[in-house]
Parts: structure tokens; sequence; C-alpha cells
């Protein structure tokens, strides 16, 4: 077998998340010689799934500073009492074996109008994935009325003698005109928004005049919303930020998003999560797909450092005949050196070869991943008739629902996003649930106000007694700045630079047009990205 230093590639791609997985799987099917490498010995990157093993392996090699890392904080909590703990009758109290879960660490969910899905068809991999539909969206509001109560049935009375509730969050013109909760004022100033919000025409006028100001502010001065359907609307947009930081440029196209997306393939759904363990596994079936390319896959290897080559080094010959072509040297954990014509990654999986990138424009985001003694199932009935079972929930807790948390002012807070996880996506066994909290809040604060969203949430649920946290794995997570965008490198022809993962809970289609242009730069042509022909079915399912 060759040695990696005998062969001359056309790229070496550092580590493998999805878009370095994505493009190794279109540089392969396009002739390409690609070297795929990992200093991790696990395939996703910062969006890997882990059992609860693999889990604790990870956190005492992030707080260990093994590698470069996004992460940080990264702690295991465990309930102590899980033999004796309460559950409901259909409830599961205690941990299965390690291999029964499957925890992503960037949980997302992938609307259906999102261009991955059908580059996934294009490219032939789908028939290695499993999507699974994302059912209702509920918002927590402690002051829920009594009519809004009766509907969602979701209750139960609050310690300190109040209601916290679970309400529905309208996702079209159907579920305004059957919500008994909305006044008929309100739900004629919904409709006329809902026309706005699907029209991107009409809504070039608006953002040329409302883009830069408020969300909120918009939809008090045009429609007259009353604060908590905008606070139903903003929950919509997955913002990160609070109300007033959440501009009208930003929600507006992320909120036609979610409501063209109900439908498209099927009713009562809008978005869908891989089976699995979320993108984690669309990047193994891409990694897998692009060694049957021909591709050539080695975990546990850091690129060292990547310098240009000097010419008058014998070696093999450059990929052409062009001897003015660049070639860069490439330098692998170990001692081994390889040549190629390009390289690409993340910042953070090319850091140990470039000097540090300066981080001080960077969001960070405060995580879990838990596992409940509880299905939840109330969280997830089948919205209307012929809609598929759904396996995911959304349950947003806006700005100003946590009150009791040690900050001054719950205004201060923003959103906490909770996306809930049925046993379905193979995530955990039956009779349990995986329960996925982020608020970009980072430090202590962030995971005080992520425990008492879950909490709340579990007291919410009409079951004969509270669900409890049994395992949850806790971390922050830094993530990119908002202008920082897909780059070749100004120091080193042939460098290319993948953006960090943003704050957005939701797949955003950036990605994929990062690895088209990659794709673009490394071939030199402009179109056949992703088109495949169709091979034999069953042609992956040789490759482990």
């Amino acid at each position: 077998m060759e040695s990696l230093n005998d062969t001359t590639w056309d790229i070496v791609l550092s580590g493998t998340g999805l878009p370095q997985s994505l493009l190794a799987l279109a540089l392969s099917r396009s002739g390409k010689k690609v070297l795929h490498v990992d200093k991790n010995d696990y395939y996703g990157g910062s969006s890997a799934a882990f059992s609860l093993q693999e889990a604790e392996d990870w956190v005492e090699a992030v707080n260990g500073g093994l590698h470069e890392s996004s992460f940080g904080d990264a702690r295991i909590d465990t309930c102590k009492s899980t033999d004796s703990s309460p559950t409901s009758s259909e409830g599961v109290s205690t941990l299965g074996f390690s291999r029964a879960y499957s925890l992503s660490l960037s949980p997302e969910l992938i609307y259906t109008r999102s261009k991955l899905l059908p580059t996934l068809v294009s490219s032939r991999v789908y028939r290695q994935l499993e999507f699974l539909a994302v059912g209702r969206w509920w918002l927590y509001d402690e002051t829920t009325s009594a009519e809004a109560v009766r509907e969602v049935d979701l209750t139960r009375p609050h310690e300190n003698g109040t209601m916290s509730n679970l309400r529905k969050i309208p996702g079209g013109r159907e579920d305004v005109f059957t919500d008994n909760s909305i006044d008929l004022k309100s739900k004629r100033a919904l409709m006329k928004f809902l026309k706005l919000a699907t029209d991107i025409e009409a809504q070039a006028a608006v953002l040329d005049e409302w883009g830069d100001r408020p969300f909120p502010e918009f939809l008090d001065s045009n429609f007259r919303i009353p604060p908590k359907l905008q606070s139903a609307l903003l929950a919509l947009t997955l913002s990160p930020h609070t109300p007033n930081n959440t501009t009208t440029s930003y929600a507006l196209p992320r909120i036609h998003r979610h409501l063209t997306s109900i439908g498209l393939f099927g009713p009562g759904f809008g978005s869908v999560i891989p089976k699995w363990g979320g993108t984690a596994e669309i990047a193994q079936v891409a990694c897998r797909a692009g060694a049957v390319g021909g591709g050539v896959y080695v975990l546990g290897r850091d690129i060292e450092s990547i310098g240009s080559e000097n010419r008058l080094d014998p070696g093999p010959k450059s990929i052409t005949d062009d001897d003015t072509e660049p070639m860069l040297k490439v330098h692998l954990q170990g001692g081994e050196g390889v040549r190629t014509r390009w390289i690409a990654g993340t910042y953070e999986d090319l850091a140990s070869s470039k000097t540090p990138k300066d981080l001080g424009s960077s969001s960070y985001m405060t995580r879990t991943a838990s596992i409940i003694s509880s299905p939840l199932s109330s969280l997830f009935p089948v919205a209307v008739e012929g809609a598929p079972p759904p396996a995911g929930a959304v349950v947003v807790f806006p700005t100003g629902s946590l009150n009791d948390t040690s900050f001054s002012s719950a205004t201060d807070i923003p959103p906490v996003y909770l996306l809930v996880h049925t046993h379905e996506t193979g995530e955990c066994p039956p009779g349990q649930c995986v329960v996925y909290a982020s608020i970009s809040l980072p430090g202590p604060e962030g995971f005080e106000v992520l425990a008492i969203a879950l909490q709340r949430l579990l007291e919410s649920i009409q079951e004969d007694s509270v669900p409890i946290v049994l395992w949850s794995l806790k971390y922050t997570k830094r993530c990119r700045s908002s202008d920082e965008r897909f780059s070749e490198s100004t120091d080193l022809s042939g460098v290319l630079y993948f953006p960090d993962s943003n704050l957005d809970v939701a797949f955003e289609d950036g990605i994929l047009d990062d690895v088209k242009e990659a794709w673009q730069r490394v071939c030199g042509q402009r179109d056949g990205f992703m088109l495949f022909e169709d091979r034999e079915v069953g042609a992956y399912d040789d490759e482990e």
C-alpha cells in the first residue's frame, strides 16, 4: 500500500465536520484526489454525536486542552437517585447502556425548503439517510389565559400558585383561525402580517425602511400586534438575541422560511431532523460515499504546519504539467509530509497550522443535552390528519418569561430554545427523550437559565409525577461572528477557510453555498456541483 506522501493530492481536508465532508464527497466524485484527515478519532467535528462513554471521553479531552477547540466549560451531571426516582407510567427512570444513546453536539432542525435536502438527493446519498418530522412548536407563558390552557391541556400548578403553561405557536393561517385564545382583532392583524411574511417582493420595500430597526417595533407600528403574539412570531425566527436586538431584516426572511416550508413534504410539518444523531449522520454518510468515490480518510491525525513547497526540492510532479503551479507542503502529526494544491478546513481545524485568528468578535452559546425519564408524549400530537408522527418538538422560552433567575431583569435574558427528540430519532431508548437546550449567554448564568427552563418544561407536562433529568451534558460553544465568511488565506494561496458554526439552531444554507464555492475553486468550473450519476443501490452499504 502506498504511503500518503507517495501521492500528490488535489486537496487535503482537515476535519470531518459537515462542510468538509460534503466537499470531500463532491470532489471525490469529480475525479479529484482527496485526502481527508481529522485530529479527532471520530467523525462529525463540532457536530459529532456521542454515546454516553464517548461523551465522557470528549469532556475529558475538551477540559484537558488536548486540541484547539471551540468548546469549553464541559461537564456531565448525573441524577444520583435514578433507581427510586418517580416517573410516568410510560417512562424509564434508569439510564440504558452507553450505546443506546447518540447525542448531538450541535442539534439542528432542517427546514424542508433548505437547499441541503435536494443536494442530498442529487448526490444520491439520501438513500443512506432517514429524516423525521418536527411537529409542534410551543411557547412558554406563565400568564396564558384559561381558554388557551383548556385548548392546549399541558398545564400543571406551579409551586408559587400560578400556572406555568405551554401554548401552541400558530404555524400559519389555519392555526390562527382555529386558535380560540386569539381575539378577532389580533387574528386580523396576524393575518395581515402573515400575508406580508410570505410575499418576498412586498418585503423589499418594507426592509428598505425597517430593516435595521427592532422587529417588535415594526410589528407594533405596522400591525398593532400585541406583545404576547409578538413573542410567538419572534420564536419562529429562532433568533438568539433579545427582541430589541433582533432586527426586522433578520426576522422577516426567517419567518418566511418557516411559513413556506410547512406542507412542502406533507401536511403538518415544515422541518425535519436526521435520524441517528442529526447532521453528524449526514457528515458520516458523506464521508462513506466519499471513500467509495476514492477519497482517503485518516482519523486521529492533526495538521501541524502548512507551507509553500520549495521548487528545488525533488519530488512527485505537480498535478499539472506547469511547474509554476503553486503547491503546498502539509506536515501531519507524526512527521509525515504530503503535497497538495489545496487545503480546506475551519479555523479550528487548521488552528495549529496558522497564527490564531482574532476571536474578539466571536459569540458564545451555552448548551445542554439532557436525557429525560419520560417520553413527554404530550409534546408530540399529530398536527393534522395525514401528518406523519412527529419525532421532534420545539419549545421556546421568550425573553421575559423566566423571572426567577439571579438576573436583575428578565428582559436581559436572551430566549431559550429547547429541541425535544423522541426515541424514534435513535438518540435514546423507548420511555425516554432527549432535550437539547441552548441560549446565547455564556458562563454560569447561561447554565443557570437553561436549568430553570428545563425544569419549567418538565413541570408543565401533565403527568402523574414530574419527570426528572437522568443525565446531562453541559458545555459552551464559541461561534463565528456575523461578518465571518468563507475565504482564501491572504498569507498562503490555496488555503481555504470555512467559517465556524453560527448561533442558529436551524441548518443555515450558507454552509452549502460555502461548500459549492470551494468546489468551484478547486475544480475550476461553475456547473455540476453535487450532480452525480446513480450507482448501484447498496453501493455504500459495504463500506464501514
